[in-house]
């Protein structure tokens, strides 16, 4: 499916957030996504992520997470020295105003007319991974996508320590957690206290694990695996597809 793409601002806390935006090119309404990036934001790599998933049937809309912190375009490099930018801008950002972001994104995609009431997700990799799982304690979110999450484990998000573990029981809707075996940022203990608190609470969840680093779905670093990505997008949609009763195909609003 063709997807069509813009840039959104959303003002939050008196910060002007771009918003990537991207969706599919038939008229109809579709599931919504709120997308997240890892700590480089919106590069290459992570916009083409965004960009397959609309083309499955979903709109998806991708801020920037370091907008308080970072100029509004800001894509940081994805090398020693933007790792560094990029963790101090993760640590110097409130988790009120990671929380104050999601509820904005959120509340954008149910006033869309091309989204579908009621069919709201969220994905995320990384410390978006996280912010996926976080989001998915508001209400509305039916379904999270959580691919390698850092901090979930250890609360090690913004300022702080994040209490997103303790509040699992709050989840409504489904969660999958994609791990890799080779993740020194998600270990064995961590992935276990995880997936423990998830069936502790009672929370419908799947975890896919492969023989894979962290970060192994961008395209753009050492740690690529293409045969574990494209097994992953597979789950992913099925997921999502199941989740959202099959509505991530084309409808028409007539």
């Amino acid at each position: 499916m063709q997807v069509k793409h813009q840039n959104i601002g959303l003002t939050v806390d008196d910060s002007l957030m771009r918003v990537y935006v991207v969706s599919p090119e038939p008229e109809g309404q579709y599931p919504g996504i709120l997308f997240y990036s890892d700590i480089y934001q919106l590069g290459r790599p992570i916009t083409l992520l965004a960009d397959r998933l609309a083309g499955y049937g979903y709109v998806v809309a991708a801020p920037e997470i370091f907008h308080r912190l970072e100029p509004i375009g800001t894509a940081i490099a994805p090398d020693d020295l933007g790792r560094l930018r990029g963790n101090d801008a993760a640590r110097r950002t409130e988790l009120a105003q990671y929380d104050a972001d999601a509820r904005a994104v959120l509340d954008w995609l149910k006033a869309e007319k091309g989204v579908a009431p009621g069919h709201l997700g969220t994905m995320g990799f990384c410390i978006g991974g996280h912010l996926a799982f976080r989001a998915t304690l508001l209400q509305e979110v039916k379904v999270a996508v959580c691919c390698y999450p850092t901090g979930i484990h250890n609360g090690k998000l913004g300022r702080g320590v994040a209490d997103t573990i303790e509040r699992v029981s709050e989840i409504k809707g489904q969660v999958l957690t994609v791990f890799g075996t080779l993740d020194p940022h998600v270990p064995l203990e961590g992935r276990e206290k995880i997936l423990t608190a998830l069936d502790e609470a009672g929370i419908v969840h799947r975890s896919l694990l492969y023989e894979a680093n962290h970060t192994f779905m961008r395209d753009d670093g050492y740690r690529y695996d293409p045969v574990a990505t494209d097994a992953v997008w597979g789950e992913i949609i099925k997921f999502l597809e199941e989740t959202f009763d099959g509505r991530a195909a084309f409808q028409d609003p007539g």
